[in-house]
């Protein structure tokens, strides 16, 4: 499994090279471990912060993991490495219900013109009431975009919006000359 993580950081690093693309607010997926199938829902809070939301069912378990996460980007705003911590709760097949803690490092990669985000993590975890005390798993995660994050405007070039405001605030002042008229002329 670590090499395929190694291969996978590999590819998304020379895949991206030249990266400056829009953002995303909300994303949903699959998250793929070894031993376990996922859902994943991340929502992003402010410009370097996502909250993620984690459902994975194992043979004998399944569980529940709640995750802060700060982005930091690589290259450019589309490929970025991240880590966070967070808590999960689950239930064991033969244990019952287990709680816990959770820390993540990963990167991510969102591809450029396409509604996708992929990412590779490592997820380390502190349970309790659990057979494993400590457990440490690696995922790849596939998310849609569902909501983009709206692009900020271009401010190198803004002539003609410059110019439109400006004219606007001519047209704006022509109004108000207009008014002022009419009451000078019923004054006199």
């Amino acid at each position: 499994m670590f090499k395929r993580l190694l291969l996978i950081i590999f590819l998304l690093g020379g895949v991206c090279v030249a990266s400056h693309a829009q953002k995303y607010r909300t994303a949903a997926g699959v998250r793929l471990e070894s031993d376990r199938f996922g859902l994943t829902l991340q929502q992003k809070l402010h410009e370097q912060g996502t909250l993620e939301g984690i459902v994975a069912i194992g043979a004998n378990e399944y569980s529940g993991t709640v995750l802060y996460e700060w982005h930091r980007p690589i290259l450019g705003e589309r490929f970025n490495y991240y880590l966070g911590a967070g808590a999960h709760i689950g239930n064991l097949k033969d244990n019952g219900v287990f709680t816990g803690a959770d820390g993540i490092l990963g990167i991510e990669y969102k591809i450029n013109g396409l509604p996708f985000l992929l990412s590779a993590d490592v997820k380390p975890a502190l349970h309790f009431h659990h057979e494993d005390w400590l457990g440490l798993s690696s995922g790849v995660s596939v998310r849609y975009v569902l909501w983009k994050d709206k692009k900020p405007e271009s401010k190198w070039w803004q002539f003609s919006k410059r110019r439109q405001e400006k004219q606007r605030e001519k047209e704006r002042e022509q109004q108000k000359g207009k008014i002022f008229n009419i009451f000078k002329k019923q004054q006199d």
